[in-house]
């Protein structure tokens, strides 16, 4: 109630800033004990309408009405204080374009204004000038509220629909991402199959005429078997989604090297630098780096170490990945050109080649925050 989350924090320290100018005046001002009183009272009114009013559409009709009543009760203070109420009149109106649509608060506001207005000439000595004299401005401050407000709602609403289409493109990019992978993983795990396949309908046809090559056969299918199930393997671990248990970040990558254990070869992850956070785009290139550099150091390099360091800077963090293996002889193969296009899509930069003391090394650096 006293901590709505869709209250903007800048229009809160306007308001208190409005209601202590508007309080220190009123108490300065006014002298008489009975005028006092009633001109305290209604302030504390309003400060107390202002903490539990609604800041949402979807507030119920009933807490909706403190925005019209608080726009009376400041009216009131008016009616105390000559003048003095139209500093607060301004966070009433903006209150009722954040509660309402924003034609539901013009009529309200105009229906307000003729409320005031109409009735003075015919209850008191009032001419028609002077309340034009006191409408014109109040008028003017309706104008800039709505105004403010309708631009101020409007970039919001632009943001929380620029951060969907942000969280929209992440999806479509991992979606992209298994896609390839899943095409990749046919193309290695079916083409094993497709052996092992073979080699059984040779060892079948084998078995009458030529029972001595059965044997050959059935060892070739289950060495080929086993290295299917290391394939599968590695792409499980491949296809991991980049939220490992609900970690981002340093943690996710962590963990993410840490799922290759057990596959035969000494894997470490270290992180130098002060951490920061990293925008959605960088981390997922940096966690497809680290995918890629394991996977193809497990599936080629004949690694028996493979190490991977994340470097934080102050805008840019670069992760480099290196193995002790046989290095390689094709540097632009295993898919590491898509991944050089990505990297650098982001305004980074990818380096892939044989370490100079052995094994193969890939760096990739990406910028903290998109460009």
């Amino acid at each position: 109630m006293f901590r709505d989350p869709d209250r903007p924090g800048l229009l809160s320290v306007v308001f208190w800033t409005l209601f202590a100018t508007v309080l220190v005046g009123g108490v300065g001002t006014t002298g008489e004990w009975p005028r006092l009183a009633l001109f305290s009272g209604l302030m504390v009114l309003v400060g107390a309408m202002w903490l539990i009013m609604p800041w949402s559409p979807a507030a119920s009709t009933v807490r909706k009405l403190a925005a019209p009543a608080l726009l009376v009760m400041v009216t009131f203070i008016g009616q105390v204080l000559n003048g003095w109420h139209i500093a607060l009149m301004f966070a009433a109106i903006v209150n009722l374009a954040f509660v309402y649509a924003m034609r539901t608060a013009i009529v309200i506001t105009v229906i307000y204004l003729l409320f005031v207005g109409a009735p003075l000439p015919l209850l008191f000595d009032v001419s028609w000038l002077q309340v034009l004299n006191q409408l014109i401005p109040v008028t003017l401050l309706a104008v800039f509220s709505l105004s403010m407000t309708a631009a101020l709602l409007e970039a919001r609403q632009q943001r929380a629909e620029a951060q969907r289409l942000i969280e929209r493109i992440r999806e479509l990019a991992v979606a992209e991402e298994r896609a390839r992978m899943a095409r990749d993983m046919h193309d290695s795990i079916g083409h094993q199959l497709t052996v092992i396949k073979v080699n059984l309908e040779n060892a079948e046809r084998y078995r009458e005429r030529h029972p001595e090559l059965i044997w050959e056969e059935v060892r070739q299918a289950k060495e080929m078997t086993v290295r299917a199930l290391a394939e599968a393997r590695r792409w499980v671990r491949a296809l991991r989604p980049l939220a490992l248990d609900g970690q981002v970040g340093s943690t996710a990558l962590g963990q993410l090297a840490r799922s290759f254990e057990g596959a035969g070869v000494e894997v470490s992850f270290t992180v130098d630098g002060i951490e920061r956070r990293i925008d959605p785009d960088s981390e997922l290139v940096l966690y497809r780096v680290l995918q890629e550099g394991f996977t193809n150091a497990l599936r080629h390099a004949e690694a028996r170490q493979v190490r991977a360091r994340l470097d934080f800077g102050e805008d840019r963090v670069v992760l480099v990945i290196g193995d002790d293996g046989k290095g390689a002889v094709d540097t632009a193969g295993f898919g590491l050109s898509s991944l050089a296009e990505r990297v650098r899509a982001i305004g980074g930069s990818f380096r892939a080649a044989n370490a100079r003391d052995g094994g193969f090394e890939l760096r990739a650096e990406v910028p903290v925050a998109r460009p």
